[in-house]
């Protein structure tokens, strides 16, 4: 196959998200043989034409000179120049800035999109902001040829409101083979006497709800925020919790770094209350985390039983002020059998495949 794939800054991956996503399939798709090509920003930091047998073409992008209009203008550029080639498969990473073009797409090629979490209901935008993103949903449904929901909330989401179907394809992670516990002493933290929190400094991550309950309980442990608090958010949560067992690290860059800091946590927040597969929650998964989530049917469905859950301040206190979490080894056990029986990347790279191929047998 002919593959193409759009919405991201590009690769190799420098952002996170969807262009580690994409550096992890486009990759593996040329290993099986296929023909791949992915869409680079023109500042991407790498400038060559191809990476391990990916193709790169780099399309004008002026969001670093006009802000969040040249991701507009960056997607405009990457669809027309889409025409220029005979793809069989054009894969959409995201609508938010795309679908509004949607309709210059090739129309000989198959259309996919992976329609990431639900942006209209993310607090941080104003209502204005999310009733055009409502649109641009609407408009990715509609133009797409395929939808695929990398959670069964978001699937069921699609087909209760639009009565359309979606491929069902999480996001992957890797089981991580080994963990430097020394590591932990760039920060001045010791195993198992820090909890953990690395989110962006938003207020649906439920930052405010952890950090209160944290400050409200007794314990001497540490509580490691990880996050850049620079914005008006971060500055606000920084200002309101000044207690002297929070630790702010801002952005801590370095996967392995971020590894460790997750396994020898006591606990590991995630907070995010809005979007399907979350890639850090896999991530803390893969590196053995006890995980306390935010109690919602997208972190449920990838955890089940195998977490704490809470929805309130009142639900976490408890869990800061016991001496040792009983349920930690089955949880982590439990976790890591996840990762690799359902999010393997070897598995979700086959899933793309398998469901590519036989959307141009229909």
């Amino acid at each position: 196959m002919k593959i193409a794939v759009l919405g991201t800054r590009g690769i190799p991956n420098f952002y996170g998200g969807f262009e580690q996503f994409t550096q992890y399939l486009s990759e593996d798709l040329v290993k099986r043989g296929h023909d791949v090509y992915v869409y680079n920003s023109h500042t991407h930091p790498y400038q060559e034409k191809s990476w391990n047998g990916v193709k790169i073409i780099h399309c004008k992008d002026p969001e670093d000179k006009i802000g969040t209009v040249g991701q507009f203008i960056y997607d405009l550029n990457c669809i027309m120049d889409s025409r220029k080639h005979d793809f069989d498969i054009i894969l959409q990473l995201g609508y938010t800035s795309s679908s509004v073009w949607n309709w210059l797409l090739p129309k000989k090629s198959v259309i996919i999109t992976n329609m990431d979490g639900l942006e209209w209901k993310r607090s941080k935008y104003s209502k204005l902001v999310q009733k055009f993103l409502l649109i641009a949903e609407r408009l990715a449904v509609k133009f797409s040829d395929y939808l695929i929901s990398d959670s069964i909330g978001i699937q069921n989401y699609f087909k209760d409101k639009y009565n359309v179907e979606s491929e069902y394809i999480p996001y992957g992670a890797n089981i991580i083979e080994s963990i430097d516990e020394k590591i932990l002493d760039q920060f001045s933290l010791k195993k198992g006497d820090y909890n953990l929190l690395i989110a962006r400094m938003e207020p649906e991550n439920s930052i405010e709800t952890i950090l209160q309950a944290f400050v409200n309980s007794n314990t001497k442990r540490k509580f490691v925020v990880i996050g850049n608090t620079e914005n008006k958010y971060g500055r606000y949560i920084r200002n309101k919790f000044s207690d002297e067992r929070i630790i702010y690290l801002g952005y801590v860059s370095g996967i392995e770094k971020l590894d460790a800091l997750r396994k020898f946590s006591n606990l590991y927040f995630h907070g995010h209350t809005v979007g399907g597969t979350n890639p850090s929650l896999l991530e803390a998964m893969s590196s053995e985390a006890l995980i306390c989530a935010n109690n919602n049917e997208f972190n449920k469905a990838i955890l089940g039983y195998d977490a704490y859950y809470f929805h309130c301040k009142n639900c976490i206190t408890p869990l800061f002020e016991m001496d040792k979490l009983e349920e930690r080894s089955i949880f982590v056990s439990n976790n890591i059998s996840k990762i690799r029986e359902k999010y393997s990347w070897n598995k979700i790279n086959s899933d793309y495949e398998n469901f590519m191929i036989s959307t141009l047998s229909k």
